[in-house]
């Protein structure tokens, strides 16, 4: 499947978020422990079928939400808790989604 520089980056951005939270939380450097890896597994899975594509909004702001309930407050979570902290470790990522939350697309 082909993907242009918007999911990309989405990937990319889950991906760090994740990180830092199995990282923080679970004392995981590196790689993910099997929570953290079943979640950005489910994650990339629902970017994969997103029907918005290039066009999509962040998450938060979807007026679709695809994910399952209780990986929808998993990742609510995570992004609550890894969001401030990406600022200083992916600093590009992290203004880009900003930048994409305050861009309405649908």
């Amino acid at each position: 499947m082909s993907e242009g520089p918007r999911i990309t980056r989405e990937r990319k951005t889950i991906r760090a978020m994740i990180g830092i939270w199995c990282e923080k939380k679970h004392g995981i450097r590196g790689n993910r422990c099997p929570d953290c890896e079943d979640l950005l597994s489910y994650a990339m899975k629902r970017l994969d079928q997103c029907p918005f594509g290039e066009n999509k909004n962040t998450c938060a702001k979807c007026s679709i939400h695809c994910y399952k309930p209780e990986y929808r407050e998993k990742i609510r979570i995570v992004m609550r808790f890894s969001g401030p902290k990406m600022i200083y470790k992916h600093p590009t990522l992290a203004i880009a989604h900003i930048l994409d939350s305050r861009i309405s697309k649908q």
